[in-house]
């Protein structure tokens, strides 16, 4: 077995009580130093303030992490050697001893072995603009549709197409559940100008759907949008403006595969002036605070 479990989550498996998954390529790719590890700090903090266990996942030495120190988490956020890693090399990532941050598929492969139902993130991955010609389509969204594992984000990251995410969700089967809100988030915008497939305006609620389809043994995950705090977004009018240029920069400079979402990311970070980070940290927090209800939820 190449699964470490902390002490912590071992515990809080065995004493059943709720926890929360969290991924680490946020760590490594998705926010710079230092502001990296003081986030996935303070999510930690408020998982255990909210009444669960903080459960990130990643690969160091050759193991796969479920529950990780500060240290390893510092070495995470430092790295750039750090591997981004998904179904396809999740693998290679413990075969090769070299340090690799988890995706949220790869997040959620190791959550639901580990028997962990709750997963906090920012964005899922989905379906890449110019999908019919690049075929780029997130591993994100086949790993919805194939493993028990509910993924709380705010809405697929803006940088999508969000219509044909939305599309294949629909058609593998994946429930999309919109908290509190009419409208499918988009990241750093509350809405993203589509409708919610379901709503759902709290934690029970969620929960009791999951329960359900566990109970039908219906299988697979769920998706549940958690809009960015309406004193944190950046309007979507705002943000097509910066997704459009960093675009149009990234396919000038041959950016392709796993490199685009860091590189769009770093290009919105200085064409907003830092304000994308400021209200990515904020989505972060504000979903580590829905799932860790939705966990204490389940628990009960």
């Amino acid at each position: 077995m190449t699964i470490d479990i902390s002490d912590e989550v071992q515990a809080a498996l065995d004493a059943r009580k709720p926890l929360v998954a969290l991924e680490t390529t946020i760590v490594s790719h998705g926010m710079p130093w230092p502001q990296n590890l003081d986030t996935a700090l303070e999510v930690e903090e408020i998982v255990r303030d909210g009444g669960a266990v903080p459960a990130a996942i990643a690969v160091l030495d050759g193991r796969i992490r479920v529950g990780l120190d500060r240290a390893s988490l510092e070495q995470l956020a430092h790295s750039k050697e750090t591997l981004k890693l998904s179904r396809a090399d999740l693998a290679y990532g413990v075969s090769s001893g070299k340090p690799g941050a988890t995706t949220v598929a790869a997040t959620m492969i190791v959550a639901a072995r580990a028997g962990i139902r709750v997963f906090a993130t920012g964005g899922i991955g989905g379906v890449h603009r110019g999908a019919e010609h690049s075929f780029d389509i997130s591993a994100d969204l086949g790993e919805l549709a194939r493993t028990g594992v509910i993924v709380v984000a705010a809405g697929a990251k803006a940088l999508l197409d969000i219509p044909k995410t939305l599309e294949v969700l629909e058609t593998m089967g994946v429930p999309v559940v919109c908290h509190g809100t009419d409208a499918f988030p988009a990241f750093w915008s509350r809405d993203s100008g589509l409708p919610a497939p379901i709503r759902l305006d709290d934690a029970a609620a969620i929960a009791a759907f999951a329960d359900a389809r566990d109970a039908l043994a219906l299988g697979g995950g769920m998706l549940v949008a958690n809009p960015v705090p309406a004193a944190d977004e950046i309007p979507a009018d705002e943000m097509a403006t910066h997704i459009e240029a960093a675009h149009r920069d990234s396919v000038a400079a041959g950016i392709t595969g796993k490199a685009v979402t860091p590189y769009l990311l770093n290009a919105i970070l200085e064409r907003t002036d830092g304000r994308s980070l400021v209200t990515n940290i904020a989505l972060v927090k504000n979903n580590a605070r829905l799932a860790t209800e939705i966990a204490i939820a389940l628990a009960a």
